[in-house]
């Protein structure tokens, strides 16, 4: 059995009168590709936010391998929300060392780092560049190299490949994958089944807010007797879904909250990127 890195017990999380999860129970192991797969509304984006500490649980824990909150241990996490949050007057290379340094992560082990994964993604030539200019899947390769430039344990990511073209959204597939071959660990939130086939070892399905499955594609299969992963699905998660709950905060909001959360109270050290 491999290492476990991060837990998540008896998790609920409401909004009011909404209740967006119900006990969750779910443990992430090293050198893994997790799928979170449900429909819009579901609770995927609720649960990986409390994963990165931008949630709090209404009940229950989620905790790190040495039992700490991972509120507090946020560095051992890289995370690509839906909205990127690039800024857009700095260059790509600017916005990640800005995220890096904040981080505690000097320059040169950034730059590294940040050019291992570029020549992957083929972003060498564009760190230069601003990222105003970018196109969906440049600022989604973008998030993503600002995502592993500090060296996280634990990469969640957030509908990782929406909107992109079908190369770009292959050659991120292809690098989550490589990622977890070199032991790395992922979890992988999406709506499209066959995507979470062919990248996740492990696929949680999540519906009306409960887990309601977790297991390999097969074993997902064997569990409702059913042929096919897509007939595995519609098996367990055959009462109708309920109207969107998780995501009515708009783009903007969840974008300042994620600004908030990694930005220092004075500019120093954007004026410094800039100097």
């Amino acid at each position: 059995m491999t290492e476990k890195l991060l837990s998540i017990k008896g998790v609920a999380k409401h909004f009011d009168e909404i209740k967006a999860l119900t006990h969750v129970d779910l443990d992430i192991h090293s050198g893994e590709i997790v799928g979170l797969v449900g429909s819009n509304g579901a609770g995927k984006t609720t649960l990986l936010r409390l994963m990165a500490g931008v949630y709090t649980p209404t009940s229950g824990s989620v905790t790190l391998q040495d039992g700490s909150d991972v509120t507090k241990m946020r560095h051992l996490l890289g995370v690509v929300p839906e909205s990127t949050g690039l800024y857009s007057r700095l260059t790509a290379w600017e916005n990640i060392r800005y995220h890096s340094r904040l981080y505690g992560i000097d320059d040169e082990t950034s730059w590294k780092r940040t050019q291992l994964f570029a020549s992957r993604l083929g972003m060498s030539d564009s760190l230069s560049r601003h990222t105003k200019g970018f196109s969906r899947g440049m600022k989604q390769k973008t998030a993503l190299l600002r995502a592993l430039a500090h060296g996280p344990s634990i990469l969640l990511l957030d509908e990782p490949t929406a909107g992109l073209d079908i190369t770009s959204a292959r050659t991120v597939r292809a690098l989550v994958k490589q990622l977890r071959d070199e032991g790395g660990t992922v979890v992988y939130s999406t709506h499209q089944l066959e995507e979470a086939k062919q990248v996740c070892d492990r696929i949680v399905i999540i519906h009306n807010g409960e887990v309601r499955a977790d297991g390999s594609p097969q074993q997902l299969m064997q569990q409702t007797e059913q042929d096919s992963l897509e007939e595995a699905y519609v098996a367990l998660t055959a009462d109708q879904a309920r109207a969107r709950t998780e995501d009515d905060e708009s783009e903007g909001r969840f974008t300042a909250w994620w600004r908030k959360l990694f930005t220092p109270k004075t500019p120093e050290l954007e004026v410094e990127l800039n100097g």
